[in-house]
């Protein structure tokens, strides 16, 4: 997942080549134009589905009162997803030819991630990770095979060495995962542990002596799509718990406040995601990987605030199990949680000042703190998130006007 550090020349395998089976073989790393495509797109709007089942699961078991096994549960099977993702992600980003058998495998490793979704419950509910296990295996057999054709395409030479690792790393992982189906139960939190270990040292291990040639931009666009997406599944999942609680309970003066305060928290979730040009950072090899890594923790803790949203919605009219406190945990604790991880990996790198670089900390303690307000948790949460993208741009735009009358060019520093 590192870069590499001579671009790759486009290829006749690059999409502008319309025979029907192309060699796979690496992209230029600096291609003009490079954007998403409808498959990519096609692709993460099903990852959310699985998303959705993992976010609905942990709703049921923090609001039943089983916070710590659903937490533990969530974070498992989140990273299957997550993994699973980005490693066609970045894979994509480097041989992405668009022929018929790169499709028709993309589209197997989709129909993998629909398979894991509808075994979500199980694995929640009963502990039961059959399903879960034999979509993974779909996704991975899948991805298994692309590098092998790139192992084909490539010829002899480090990269022929760099796919044929990433081949065997993938498929060795997958058994390992049968740990989550053969051992007793008490063992899996430490199977999964292993293995996520794991999982993340074959991308560093493959690609030691031959980077890929991925590309900055499009792996920068790829995962702000993936936030998007996300949101958008955090927003639809609280309306529908806000509608529902509202038709059977009649309760809209109770819920009006969370639903106000949660699309603060959405809002500004999406704007001091995207207020900084993350690309030119990727282009550092030892960022990439910590980068690419940190973002399991802004994904899963984007979709945890609609579960927590979900389970505020809940606590409001009585149907959830658990004391005020532990329903404004579940959204406040999320949101503090994306707030650090973005500042961590994005906004801490474009700040200028000690002013600047605290916004985000700050906010995050202040976000905590909230928890403590009762019923007024989810709004204060949302009011203090969106004071936080008002204080960063007002800062900006002091900075930016004393860069102008002091002559000088205005620094790329953006609030959030």
């Amino acid at each position: 997942m590192t870069s590499s550090s001579t671009p790759a020349s486009p290829t006749p395998g690059a999409p502008g080549n319309h025979r029907p089976l192309r060699r796979l073989t690496a992209r230029g790393r600096d291609e003009a134009h490079r954007a998403s495509t409808p498959l990519e797109l096609f692709f993460d709007l099903c990852f959310v589905v699985a998303i959705a089942q993992a976010g609905v699961q942990l709703v049921h078991s923090v609001a039943e009162a089983h916070t710590g096994e659903g937490i533990l549960n969530y974070a498992m099977l989140f990273f299957a997803i997550w993994w699973a993702w980005m490693n066609f992600t970045w894979f994509a980003s480097a041989y992405d030819n668009d022929d018929v058998l790169y499709r028709v495998v993309t589209l197997v490793q989709i129909a993998g991630v629909l398979v894991l979704a509808a075994g979500v419950s199980k694995a929640f509910e009963d502990h039961d990770f059959l399903a879960v296990w034999l979509g993974y295996l779909i996704m991975r057999l899948a991805m298994t095979t692309q590098w092998l054709r790139v192992a084909r395409s490539c010829g002899e030479g480090p990269e022929r060495t760099t796919a044929l690792r990433y081949a065997a790393g993938v498929f060795l992982c997958q058994i390992g995962w049968l740990g989550l189906l053969v051992l007793p139960e008490d063992a899996r939190p430490w199977v999964f542990l292993v293995m996520a270990i794991l999982e993340m040292c074959v991308p560093a291990y493959a690609e030691k002596d031959q980077p890929t040639s991925w590309h900055p931009r499009h792996i920068a666009e790829r995962y702000g799509l993936f936030t998007i997406i996300v949101l958008g599944e955090t927003i639809a999942a609280a309306t529908v718990a806000v509608k529902t609680a509202i038709d059977e309970n009649d309760a809209l003066g109770e819920l009006l406040p969370i639903a106000a305060g949660g699309l603060l928290i959405i809002f500004s979730a999406w704007w001091i995601y995207f207020v900084v040009p993350i690309h030119g950072h990727l282009r550092s090899n030892r960022q990439s990987f910590l980068w690419g890594y940190g973002h399991y923790v802004i994904f899963a803790s984007a979709a945890a605030i609609g579960a927590g949203l979900e389970v505020a919605v809940e606590q409001a009219v009585g149907e959830a199990h658990i004391s005020t406190l532990s329903a404004s945990a579940a959204v406040t604790l999320p949101t503090a949680l994306y707030l650090l991880t973005v500042w961590a990996l994005h906004s801490r790198h474009f700040k200028v000042g000690t002013a600047q670089q605290l916004v985000l900390p700050t906010t995050a303690l202040l976000v905590i703190a909230c928890t403590f307000f009762g019923d007024w948790a989810v709004p204060a949460a949302g009011i203090v998130s969106a004071l936080a993208v008002a204080v960063g741009t007002t800062l900006t735009a002091r900075m930016t006007a004393r860069e102008s009358r002091g002559g000088s060019p205005s620094a790329a520093r953006l609030s959030g």
